[in-house]
Formats: C-alpha cells, sequence, structure tokens
C-alpha cells in the first residue's frame, strides 16, 4: 500500500491527486479532518499553480479524442462509471460520511444511488439529444451540440460527490474534459470517483481531480486561458472572485450559490404536513443550499403550527451519523459553527427568542434551533 494511502473503516483512498491517468503528488500536504469527532483522517496533497496548469494540460490534450468519441461510446463509458459506483456503494457511503459528517443512511439509502443515477441519466439523455433538420426561406438548417473544451468543476462540501457528479456527468457526456476540485473539507470521495473512471474504461486526462485550498489553487485554474467553461457551487464572496478571474478570458461560468428560501404555511395548508417538510429542513445538519431556512406562517395557525413544530424537532436524535437512529449529525468544521453561532447569537441580542436550541452541543454539533420575534430585515 502507498505512502500516500489513507484508510477510512477498511477502505483505501488515495490522496494525491488524479492528472493525465496518473497519481500525482505535491510537496506540501493540508489534513482532512472528520467532522463526527475531530480526528485528522490524513494528510492530502496540497495544490499549487503547478498541478492546476498540469491538471489544464492533460484535459486539454485529451479532449480531441474524446470529443470525437462516438456517443454511444461515451455513453457506454459512462454506464460503466455508475456500474463501479454501485458495485462500491457501501465503501462510498463510509468515507463521505466520515469525511463530512452527513448521516451514514441517507449516503446508503439515497446520495451513493444518486451518485450512480446521476451518470446514467446524462448517458440515456446524449442518445437521445436529437434535432431534425428544418427549412426557412429556402435554407436547410441543421442543429448540432459541440463540446466546448476543458471545464473546472468546483464543489462544495455538503453534498461532495453527489453535487460533484451533477456537473461531471453532463460535461463528460457532452464531449468536454473535466477538472474537479473538490471541497478541501471533504475531498475523499472525489479521489474514489478517479479511481471509479479510470476502471470503467475513461481515457486518461478525460477527468482529473485536483486536491487544494482555493486561494492556492482555485485561482489558478479559473484564470487559465485554456480553460473554456467554469462551474462553481458554494458562497457567494466565492463566487465573486471567480467571475473576476473568469473575466480576462471570457470564460463562461455557472454559478450556484446560497440564498434564504422561505417556507409558506397558510391558514389551509395541512399542517402536519408542513411540519414535516419544515422539519427536513434540519437535515444534513441544515447544511442544504435549498433549505427553507425562514418560515413564515400565517397568523391564524402560528400557535399551532409552533406547538407541533417543537414537538415533532425535540424528538430528533442528534450524535454519531453513523449511528442508523441519528438524525441530525455534526456541522461540517469549526469554522461554519462559530459562523452559525454567530448568526443565532446576533438575531438574540437584536430581541430574537429561540423556542428550541440556540446553543452548541459539544465541539462540532449545533442544538436544532427556531428563533421566533425576528424582524423581517434581520
Amino acid at each position: 500500500m502507498s505512502e500516500h494511502t489513507i484508510t477510512v473503516a477498511g477502505v483505501a483512498v488515495d490522496a494525491r491527486h488524479w492528472i493525465g491517468g496518473e497519481r500525482v503528488a505535491s510537496t506540501q500536504t493540508f489534513p482532512d479532518v472528520s467532522p463526527i469527532d475531530g480526528h485528522t483522517i490524513g494528510e492530502i496533497s496540497r495544490g499549487t499553480a503547478m498541478e492546476a496548469a498540469a491538471a489544464v494540460a492533460a484535459a486539454k490534450a485529451a479532449f480531441p479524442a474524446w470529443a470525437a468519441t462516438s456517443r454511444a461510446e461515451r455513453a457506454r463509458i459512462l454506464h460503466a462509471i455508475a456500474d463501479g459506483v454501485e458495485k462500491r456503494i457501501e465503501e462510498l457511503a463510509i468515507v463521505e460520511t466520515t469525511d463530512n459528517g452527513a448521516l451514514l443512511r441517507s449516503h446508503r439509502r439515497g446520495v451513493m444511488p444518486r451518485v450512480a443515477h446521476n451518470f446514467r441519466f446524462f448517458a440515456d439523455w446524449l442518445l437521445q439529444l436529437d434535432h431534425e433538420d428544418f427549412d426557412t426561406r429556402g435554407h436547410t438548417n441543421h442543429v448540432s451540440w459541440d463540446p466546448a473544451g476543458p471545464c473546472v468543476l468546483i464543489t462544495p462540501w455538503n453534498a461532495p460527490l453527489m453535487l460533484a457528479t451533477w456537473k461531471v456527468a453532463p460535461a463528460l457526456a457532452a464531449g468536454n474534459t473535466v477538472v474537479l476540485k473538490p471541497a478541501e473539507w471533504s475531498p475523499l470521495t472525489a479521489s474514489l470517483l478517479a479511481d471509479i473512471a479510470a476502471e470503467a474504461g475513461l481515457p486518461a486526462g478525460v477527468l482529473n481531480v485536483v486536491q487544494g485550498y482555493g486561494s492556492e489553487i482555485g485561482d489558478a485554474l479559473t484564470s487559465h486561458p485554456d480553460v473554456r467553461r467554469i462551474s462553481f457551487t458554494g458562497s457567494v464572496p466565492t463566487a465573486r472572485r471567480i467571475a473576476e478571474s473568469a473575466a480576462a478570458n471570457l470564460t463562461p461560468l455557472s454559478l450556484e450559490l446560497g440564498g434564504k428560501s422561505p417556507l409558506l404555511v397558510f391558514a389551509d395548508a395541512d399542517l402536519d404536513l408542513a411540519v414535516d417538510l419544515a422539519v427536513e429542513q434540519y437535515d444534513n445538519a441544515g447544511q442544504v443550499c435549498l433549505a427553507g431556512t425562514r418560515l413564515l406562517v400565517e397568523g391564524s395557525v402560528a400557535e399551532e403550527f409552533t406547538r407541533r413544530f417543537v414537538e415533532k424537532a425535540s424528538a430528533l436524535k442528534q450524535g454519531d451519523p453513523r449511528d442508523e437512529a441519528t438524525d441530525i449529525g455534526p456541522n461540517i468544521h469549526p469554522r461554519q459553527l462559530e459562523k452559525i453561532d454567530g448568526f443565532v447569537q446576533r438575531a438574540l441580542a437584536a430581541g430574537a427568542r429561540a423556542v428550541i436550541g440556540g446553543h452548541r452541543k459539544g465541539d462540532q454539533y449545533y442544538a436544532p434551533t427556531l428563533l421566533t420575534d425576528v424582524a423581517q430585515d434581520s
């Protein structure tokens, strides 16, 4: 076993980058820490501008052949990747739970099967993509879909592999090559994906995985003149930096960012259903980009809704996400916990009231919290 191998519950994970079909180590590393109990899982290769350039070069070199590969062959390889994911669902689940603290039962039953489905969906979509020729004023119009080139895909830590494959699968299906940069707080399953893709027959350089801090490798990737597309999921401040970086080369980019979405409950709603949906917003310790983090409830049912909400939310079990009975696991990182507590304490200081929660529960856990009497402009 290589000195660069990390073992997670018996699963071997290579801590090096995957560039041009080979494992590449950096001279420096960074620690990958499990949010479950704060232990260091292992040391991960810490990429720099040098690894970024090498990964883009590998993607550029692999692009002509992959773009020329038939749709049927690309679809076959994507299905083979899905097969590989399905064979390793248990391994992927335990590695990702250890790495980011989300529920093991959710990874087993929902998240990792969805990863495989993402590859199958875009493989099938690729074969169905067609457009008949049509005539206008004596001219025949033909529609074609042409791959763009090397794509930089930057993914978040809250659902690392699933959100990565939302980007990787369509990019590969379309004939593009990829440089995937996973979040530094949860990099391990991206490394396993590289192994699975290679075993499925994906040619060298078509998928590259580089790890590291955004400030050290991210700018080098997003500003590279050979990158043809950028996709990012994460925070607004980071998106601004990426947009600035991409602007010099006019590189098209897509952004999926955070928000403050409301869940609306009207007086004629099914309150049991509404309460169930509201309490579900604590899923993944509330670390979900589409979570309804505000509840706007019509006054005539507000008291009863709150009573039922508190009863249901108070029954949630918080603890080790590997325990089948656990409903809420830890927050991803001490910095994230500080951010959450800052929101809550500022709200309380401004006059809000904590109906439940409002405090930490250990080093990495925050109690499910519901604040009322909060100003609309808070």
